[in-house]
This record gives C-alpha cells, sequence and structure tokens, in this order.
C-alpha cells in the first residue's frame, strides 16, 4: 500500500472511531428506553418532561417529521437564538455532512461531496424563504429574524423543490402572525467593532383578516485584517449587511388565505478573509498570521442586493387543496477585486471585476389532499424564467512578449453576456398505506430546461476601446425525469424506519468566459446523482435520536478543465464519482434543565473517473468535503433564569483544488469552541458569548484566484433582547 492510501485508511478510520464514539454513548443514554412508546418521563428530581411533535411541511403538506422518510433536521426559534444563529452559515455548521467555505466571490456549500457549480453560479444546496427560492453562490443568506423553524432537507429534493436542488433544502418556515400584536428586539456589540441589532413586530391590522409583520437587522464588523496600503483603509475586510421584510397575511374567508411577502437585502464586503499566495509557493508556506496584514493597492470591494417578492394565495376545500405561489427576483451584484490579491508592484492598479443582474420569475400551482394519515398525494406545475445580465467580467495584468524581457502594457480581457433560462416542469407525489404500519411513497419530477446565451469576449489595452476578440451565441436544452421512492414501516407510535431512492439534478449551461471554440466545446451536461439510503429515527422518554446510511453515484460532476496547452480554464464534466457515509443526530436530557446534543457525519467521497487534461485524479477525495463533521453541545437552564452552554465542532480532513499546480492541498482536521452565559429575567435576556474560544487557526477556502481564506479569530460580544 502506497503512502497516499495508507493516510486515506488512517484518515478514516480516526473518522470511524471518533463517529462510533458517538453513537455508543448514545446507545448507552437511549438504550433501556427504546422498548417504551411513551414520550414522556420524570426526572431525578421528580419534575416531568413531556417532547413535543414536530411537525415539518417538508412535502409540502404537513406531517409529523417522524414520519417523512427521509433525513430532515429541525431547528425551531428558541434554538436559533439560544445557539446564537445569525446567518445560514451559522446554520449550515449544525448539519451533518454540510460545511461552507469562503472564496472572493462567495461562500462554497459542500454536502455529501456536492459542491457549487462554476458557470451556473448554483450550490446544491437551496434555500426557500416564503416560496423564494436562493440558489446562486452570491448572496446565499436569509434573515433568520422572525422564523418559526428551520426546516434541512437532506439528500436530492428535485421532487419537490425544483431543479437545482440535488443536494439538500433549508426550508425557512416564517412565523404566523396572529390577533395579539407580539415582538421582538436585539442588539449585540463585540470584538472588532461588530454590531448586530434586530426587530419583529407583528399582530392583526383587522381582527382576524388582515396580519401583518414587519421584520429587519443591522450587521457591521470591521473585520480582523488591516490594510497597511497608506492609499487604503485600515479595515481591510469591513463588512455591513442589512435586511428587512415585510409580510402581509389576508384571510378574507375561512378558506381563502393570502400572503404577500416583500424583502430587501443588501450587503457590502471589502476585501478578502485572507490573502494571494503566488504561484510558486503552497498553503502551507502561510499561516493566519501572514493574513493580519496585508497590502492592497486596489480597494476590494463587492456589493449584493436582493428585492424578492412572493405571492401565496391557498384555498382549502372540503378534500384537498389549492396552492398558488408566485415569485419575482432581482439581485444585483458588484465586484471589484486586488487583480493579484498581494502587493507585487507589476500589478499596481490592476483590477479583477464581475457585474451582473439576475432577474428571476417562478409560478407554481400546487393541489394536495387534505388528508393528514393514509393515502396522500400532492400534484403540480411549475414555470420560471430567468435573465442574466453581465456587462462586466474579467480581469487586467501587464502583458510581456514571448521572451518575458519586453513590457508591452497592460490589458484587460474581458466577457459581456446575457443569458436566458426557461423552466417548465410537471410534478407529483402520493403516499399509498401498505399495512397498517408500512407505507409506499412515489413520486417524480419531469421538466424541460432551454438555455441560449450571447457573448462577446474582449482583449484590448486597459482603458482603450476596440473589436470583441471572440464571440459566442448558442442555445441548448436537456430533458429530464427525476423520480424518487421510499418505502417507511412504523415500528410504534414514535419510531419509524425507511428505504429511499432519488435522483437529483443540476443543470447544465455554458462557459461565461469562453475565448474560442463551438456550442459544443463552450457548454457542460448536466449533473446528475443516484441516491440510496436507510435511516431510523423516533424519540424516546428523554430525548430523540436519527442516524442515516446513504450511498450516492454522482455523474457528470462540473469541473474546470485545462484545455489549449493549459492556456485556458473551462468548466466541463468530469466523468464519475461517489460518496458513501452515515449521520447521526441525537438529544438527551439528563435531568431537568440539562441538554446534551450531537451531530455527526463520516463521509468517504471521491472522484472515479477525472481527467482534466493535463492530470488524472481518479481516486482523489473530492475537493471541499471534509472527510469527519461532529458537531456536540451542552446547554443548562436554571429555573432562576440562569442559562449557559457550549458548543463544539470538529471538521475533518479536507481537500482544495489548486488548478494552476494541478494539486489538492489539504487542511488538517480542527475543533472550534464556542460558548454562552446568559439570564432572563421577565421579556429580558442578557448574554456574553464567544467564538472560537481556543483561538483555532483553520482554513476555510482555496480558490482559482490563489486566495488562501481563513476562519475568524476568537472574539467576544454582549447581547440584550427584549421580547413582548
Amino acid at each position: 500500500m502506497d503512502r497516499k492510501s495508507l493516510e486515506k485508511l488512517r484518515e478514516k478510520k480516526r473518522a470511524a472511531a471518533v463517529l462510533f464514539g458517538v453513537l455508543l454513548s448514545f446507545s448507552l443514554f437511549s438504550s433501556p428506553l427504546w422498548a417504551d412508546e411513551g414520550t414522556e418521563g420524570t426526572d431525578p428530581y421528580g419534575t416531568t418532561q413531556e417532547l413535543e411533535c414536530i411537525t415539518v411541511t417538508a412535502n409540502k403538506i404537513e406531517e409529523d417529521v417522524t414520519d417523512v422518510p427521509q433525513s430532515i433536521t429541525v431547528i425551531d426559534e428558541e434554538l436559533l437564538e439560544e445557539k446564537g444563529i445569525r446567518n445560514v452559515s451559522d446554520l449550515i455548521r449544525e448539519i451533518p455532512n454540510m460545511s461552507s467555505g469562503s472564496s472572493p466571490i462567495a461562500k462554497n456549500v459542500s454536502f455529501r461531496g456536492l459542491n457549487s457549480s462554476s458557470f451556473t453560479y448554483n450550490n446544491p444546496v437551496v434555500i426557500y424563504v416564503d416560496g423564494v427560492a436562493h440558489i446562486g453562490v452570491e448572496g446565499f443568506d436569509a434573515s433568520l429574524v422572525n422564523v418559526e423553524r428551520v426546516e434541512v432537507l437532506r439528500g436530492p429534493q428535485g421532487t419537490m423543490y425544483g431543479k437545482d436542488a440535488i443536494g439538500a433544502v433549508i426550508n425557512i418556515v416564517t412565523q404566523k402572525t396572529d390577533n395579539a400584536w407580539h415582538g421582538k428586539g436585539l442588539i449585540e456589540y463585540g470584538d472588532e467593532n461588530f454590531v448586530r441589532g434586530a426587530f419583529n413586530v407583528g399582530g392583526a391590522v383587522r381582527q382576524n383578516r388582515l396580519y401583518l409583520d414587519l421584520n429587519g437587522q443591522y450587521t457591521q464588523d470591521d473585520g480582523w485584517i488591516e490594510n497597511e496600503n497608506p492609499d487604503r483603509e485600515d479595515e481591510f475586510n469591513r463588512e455591513n449587511d442589512r435586511r428587512f421584510n415585510l409580510k402581509l397575511t389576508a384571510t378574507p374567508t375561512d378558506r381563502f388565505t393570502a400572503h404577500l411577502s416583500l424583502t430587501n437585502e443588501y450587503s457590502r464586503e471589502y476585501g478578502v478573509d485572507g490573502l494571494g499566495v503566488p504561484s510558486a509557493m503552497d498553503i502551507d508556506d502561510f499561516s493566519r498570521d501572514d493574513a493580519e496584514h496585508v497590502d492592497f493597492d486596489v480597494l476590494t470591494k463587492q456589493t449584493t442586493e436582493n428585492n424578492a417578492q412572493s405571492l401565496a394565495l391557498t384555498y382549502d376545500f372540503d378534500s384537498c387543496t389549492l396552492d398558488s405561489v408566485t415569485t419575482h427576483k432581482v439581485l444585483k451584484f458588484d465586484a471589484t477585486y486586488d487583480s493579484d490579491f498581494g502587493d507585487n508592484a507589476l500589478y499596481d492598479g490592476l483590477t479583477q471585476f464581475w457585474d451582473y443582474e439576475d432577474e428571476n420569475w417562478t409560478q407554481e400551482l400546487r393541489l394536495s389532499s387534505a388528508a393528514d394519515y393514509g393515502f396522500r398525494w400532492v400534484a403540480g406545475l411549475y414555470c420560471e424564467d430567468q435573465d442574466i445580465d453581465q456587462p462586466r467580467l474579467g480581469q487586467q495584468f501587464p502583458l510581456y512578449d514571448s521572451t518575458g524581457s519586453t513590457y508591452l502594457g497592460d490589458f484587460e480581457m474581458n466577457s459581456e453576456s446575457r443569458s436566458d433560462a426557461e423552466t417548465l416542469a410537471a410534478f407529483g407525489q402520493i403516499t399509498i398505506p401498505l399495512a397498517e404500519t408500512v407505507e409506499l411513497t412515489l413520486g417524480g419530477r419531469y421538466q424541460r430546461i432551454e438555455k441560449e446565451i450571447d457573448l462577446s469576449m474582449y482583449y484590448l489595452p486597459v482603458g482603450a476601446s476596440g473589436p470583441s476578440m471572440f464571440d459566442f451565441n448558442a442555445e441548448k436544452g436537456w430533458n429530464a425525469f427525476l423520480p424518487k421512492a421510499a418505502l417507511s414501516w412504523r415500528l410504534s407510535d414514535n419510531w419509524s424506519t425507511y428505504v429511499s431512492y432519488s435522483e437529483g439534478y443540476m443543470p447544465g449551461g455554458f462557459n461565461y468566459f469562453a475565448m474560442a471554440g463551438n456550442k459544443e466545446d463552450n457548454s457542460f451536461d448536466p449533473q446528475r446523482s443516484f441516491n440510496y439510503e436507510w435511516g431510523i429515527k423516533g424519540v424516546f422518554e428523554r430525548g430523540s435520536i436519527a442516524m442515516s446510511v446513504f450511498y450516492m453515484d454522482i455523474e457528470d460532476i462540473h469541473v474546470y478543465k485545462v484545455v489549449d496547452m493549459g492556456t485556458m480554464y473551462v468548466t466541463d464534466n468530469a466523468e464519475k464519482a461517489h460518496s458513501q457515509g452515515v449521520e447521526l443526530e441525537a438529544t438527551y436530557r439528563l435531568f431537568n434543565g440539562l441538554e446534551l446534543s450531537v451531530a455527526a457525519g463520516l463521509i468517504d467521497a471521491e472522484y472515479d473517473d477525472y481527467d482534466t487534461g493535463i492530470g488524472n485524479f481518479d481516486g482523489q477525495n473530492i475537493a471541499w468535503t471534509p472527510s469527519h463533521t461532529l458537531r456536540a453541545g451542552a446547554a443548562y437552564t436554571h429555573p432562576s433564569g440562569f442559562y449557559a452552554r457550549v458548543d463544539v465542532l470538529n471538521l475533518g480532513k479536507q481537500y482544495f483544488y489548486d488548478n494552476e499546480n494541478m494539486e489538492f492541498p489539504s487542511q488538517d482536521d480542527y475543533t472550534l469552541v464556542d460558548g454562552k452565559i446568559g439570564y432572563r429575567i421577565n421579556d429580558w435576556d442578557l448574554y456574553v458569548y464567544g467564538r472560537n474560544l481556543t483561538d483555532e487557526e483553520y482554513i476555510t477556502g482555496f480558490s482559482s484566484m490563489r486566495v488562501l481564506a481563513y476562519g475568524d479569530p476568537r472574539t467576544y460580544g454582549a447581547g440584550l433582547r427584549y421580547t413582548f
């Protein structure tokens, strides 16, 4: 066995040992209770505890989470606030085998070996808020101020949630407003002049007929990196973010409900959370200390603005419910970066840039049965129109002659393009009782996606105008059927097991930075996944547990590929990959007031057939995929109002793709520790918190731009929350 294979085997053994220890610990806690079908128990001090049934809308009908034959993580409003989960990146840390990493442009989301797609700009995980989908790698976030619960549906969700949900869906369910006015306000302050303010207020404008909910938040942070360039501000990676949402709910009759949601989100991020790495150097040659002081001569900034509207109409018939969901979203992205992400004098004043506007309309009509159990069904139609106007995508650079001795001037490559995508789909799902405790779920989605692009590539001296060097116009369409099947067996009132098969899909597309070639040279096929899963979940006297085992074949993976003797990089398809693993989530109430929780994932994800043209990576671990994720937490609440919690996150070894040196540098496993202590009195909550308490140094990403990103150092802060 060679050294590389031996190292991989050792990694898997270490990760397996960690997961086995977690499983054993919770088995010891829970095994005497598995035979007890009740959900109510008494702690050592005589206090009765009762676990509530958790209702989810994973299949777009309300169901007990135990009855849904798939892996689901549910986090309610109380837990979001208790853990200090501010955004989607914080939320991702809670999910087994899910992680996010940094790049200069956006956050890459990885789940079960599936990653973001270059040139479709899509993540494998889709966010849904009030029916509005957030798919792209830019602005991949959402407000959590007025959330009732978050349902993270693990595994492909294309049948019910659309063409891009190849990995998972983060379904954010906002609070239902009633007649009584209620709300909350929040203020936090922390290191690096971190400030966060948030509010939510809602109630009846007209009793039983018209309700209003208004919420918003503002966040700013000066960042932990100092720019020593005298012509630029010191706070290099500062950022600010604001989000507002207005929701109106009308119930003119007992059967008809209308929800109108208006959202405005704006973020401005400066710098990057790291530094540029020269071609001749490895990421191991740097540390976070090197990134704390940089010298960037160009203002590096990106702004993202998202305006979204949704109108959801529901009419309840006696035997079924009709839903119509209309959404409109305009996302504007404007970014300028230091061309070399460093202090190379040859690149002084030169930039990289990317601007675009993405307008998206969707319409869904859905009919679902009114039954809560027994034979249940959902059927619907979906259409979408997406227009992307991209006037700037490129880079400026110094040009030398073939000998490298004569400077020819500063040049700029810029791709201007307009593209359009149209989607039509029909979907449905039925659940059939086969016996008193056995159900069969069958579903499918048939869709047609058509895309077209009109592109011009310019190669000119900086500041000059002239004709394009290459023009490209093409259109292409793809048909797909995405089946789903699951067999579930209720073992008792509170325990169930299931097996399932489903197919995931991420659309193909075109190269937005094409320099030569025809349609086939500059297009790539859809990525597909074939997923097999077994799981068991349930509740017992003092807690709950859910475990799943999965295997996934992946075909036509979206990857970078080198062509023309290494002079051009394009998005293409790697033939095959696979991933397999185990996931566990469990909670246990040791006694009244003390709750333990764990979420663990172990994964083996490798490329089976990946040839870049000048390199072969068969057997290489899939980039951005930690070998394991392990989150463990302990929370204590005293009747007096005092509470405290500690959360530990351990991520296993992960690899990044260095497309310039054609290799996969890695980040070893690391551990983060967060803590929070607070006191609640009446409607007030005062607390202090710490993040990354051990000041762990860790890499969060290495991009194709050769930017090495680091996670935040240790930070402290305090907050005050008022609820009425």
